[in-house]
């Protein structure tokens, strides 16, 4: 592969079908050292029974075979350095290149569990009023019991999801004349998807959450990469939410936590669950109080431009 800049793209455009005659789609899929579930997304996406789109992967500096897998694909590549990675504004740059009237949002470790799945998700759109829409995200086979149990309260097979999964990014759309009127925030590195469907919220817009689109997505966090996503959740709720740091509250949320976490991995006979579970809601909660407490210390004075929510989940990846 050339050596990859934040300018160097490579085009290509899927085969469509000649009598296609509904709005224009886009799928935009972010990826970086993918290659152990790259092939599963792609194959999963080009078994879909609705092809009419044009795909564009945003790759942020893969030094695995990521690309070389991508390479079997049509696609539109966008390479940017890892530095520059910040979802808002990689999202927006993608987005500007693309002219689709709805864009599809597909993260490449996300796969589809069915055939129509894509189809699915947009028939959410057949609704005039509908601006986004996001499908559900089942764990991994190897998912630990209290993600399982987060993606079960998360992600429901049936109702709405709780408030606070305004929007959800490994699997969703949005028209792309609301995103003309409201481009993915870049205050902050994280939630930038919480943010959109946060404002479409209180615009009075409508947000679609469709069981059916079926994709299985998620992560088995270390305790360091823990702490570096609740950082920038909780960098992100200063921001969105005007939320203030308190410690007592701090720990109240960290004794509901401990509780709730104990009780889930007894009576799921989860014991390595029950012996991490202090250890994890320490820093699950710890780690978002900080986060807040640097949100507020931001705005309190107008700090912007800010790397460290970046720097708290990049450098643990590492």
């Amino acid at each position: 592969m050339p050596e990859s800049s934040s300018q160097d793209h490579k085009k290509a455009k899927i085969v469509t079908s000649l009598n296609f005659s509904g709005p224009k789609i886009a799928i935009i899929m972010r990826s970086k050292n993918s290659a152990w579930v790259i092939a599963n997304t792609l194959a999963a996406l080009h078994s879909q029974d609705f092809q009419d789109y044009d795909l564009i992967l945003v790759d942020s500096g893969s030094t695995d075979t990521t690309l070389e897998i991508a390479s079997f694909y049509d696609c539109q590549l966008i390479h940017i350095e890892p530095g520059d990675y910040y979802p808002g504004k990689v999202l927006n740059q993608a987005i500007e290149q693309c002219q689709a009237d709805i864009v599809v949002f597909l993260n490449s470790d996300a796969v589809l569990l069915r055939d129509d799945s894509l189809s699915n998700l947009l028939d959410a759109f057949n609704d005039p009023d509908t601006v986004a829409a996001f499908g559900r995200q089942l764990p991994r086979p190897e998912a630990h019991q209290w993600v399982k149990r987060d993606y079960a309260t998360s992600f429901p097979a049936t109702g709405t999801p709780p408030s606070w999964i305004t929007l959800s990014l490994p699997f969703a759309a949005i028209r792309r004349q609301y995103w003309l009127q409201h481009p993915f925030y870049e205050d902050v590195w994280a939630s930038e998807d919480t943010e959109w469907g946060h404002w479409a919220q209180t615009c009075g817009y409508k947000l679609a959450y469709v069981p059916l689109a079926l994709v299985m997505h998620s992560h088995n966090y270390t305790l360091k990469q823990l702490y570096g996503r609740r950082f920038v959740e909780g960098e992100a709720d200063a921001f969105i939410y005007h939320k203030k740091h308190k410690f007592i509250s701090a720990c109240a949320n960290f004794a509901k936590g401990f509780i709730h976490g104990c009780y889930h991995h007894i009576i799921t006979a989860d014991l390595a669950g029950l012996l991490a579970t202090p250890c994890r809601a320490f820093v699950y909660h710890w780690a978002y109080y900080s986060g807040l407490r640097w949100g507020n210390t931001r705005i309190s004075q107008q700090l912007k431009n800010d790397s460290t929510g970046q720097r708290a989940v990049l450098s643990r990846y590492q």
